[in-house]
């Protein structure tokens, strides 16, 4: 895939998952200026308030995720990282639970731990629990994204794609994150592996 194809895709992606608070935010201001009870008014205030906080933390996230942000140097705080993380997550039924040995990682490493969270928690159809785990192994750094629940889904494709496997993989925009992180993955010499898939879990870990 050419870099132009790429960049559509994960614009598509951006949208998809934008324009569902966007969109609320706009239909709420639209009943304001037309609602007098103030008890309807109260909730569509609610509303507002709660679809401008998921747009925020959505961006948050993709900031990190997606973009070049970070700040100057090539070093991330995993703080940063992880409020990303837990801002995405807010108000949803994931239960994140986070574990670091290290303060600080490349950016090119935090966008792919990024990029595996939000794969992984995309297996979580109704909730569940995601952990992360972040230790240092001789000279280099694990990550691991685990998820658990009653029901789990991990589409072939995704699995497909986040491990490497991206020429033998349809696009489409929902496999975006999946191919950003396969190709981070290979920038930093290394590679995602999935083991211990069923239906209720799987684990996603890469060295870096």
């Amino acid at each position: 895939m050419n870099e132009l194809d790429f960049a559509s895709l994960l614009c598509s992606r951006l949208c998809h998952d934008l324009i569902s608070p966007v969109g609320a935010i706009s239909n709420g201001i639209e009943i304001l200026s037309e609602e007098d009870d103030e008890a309807m008014r109260k909730e569509v205030m609610k509303l507002l308030e709660s679809s401008a906080n998921q747009t925020s933390n959505r961006l948050k996230f993709y900031r990190l995720a997606f973009g070049a942000a970070g700040g100057i140097g090539s070093q991330v705080p995993i703080r940063d990282a992880r409020n990303a993380a837990v801002s995405l997550f807010d108000g949803s039924p994931i239960n994140l639970k986070w574990s670091a040995e290290i303060g600080e990682m490349d950016k090119s490493a935090v966008k792919l731990l990024l990029n595996m969270i939000l794969v992984a928690s995309e297996g979580l159809i109704r909730g569940g629990e995601l952990t992360v785990s972040i230790t240092v192994k001789a000279d280099k750094i694990s990550l691991v994204v685990s998820v658990h629940a009653e029901r789990v889904i991990f589409q072939n494709n995704a699995k497909d794609m986040i491990c490497g496997n991206v020429e033998d993989t349809e696009m489409d925009p929902k496999l975006a994150p999946a191919y950003l992180a396969a190709n981070v993955a290979k920038y930093l010499n290394s590679n995602v592996e999935c083991s211990d898939h069923n239906n209720n879990g799987f684990t996603l870990t890469a060295l870096v």
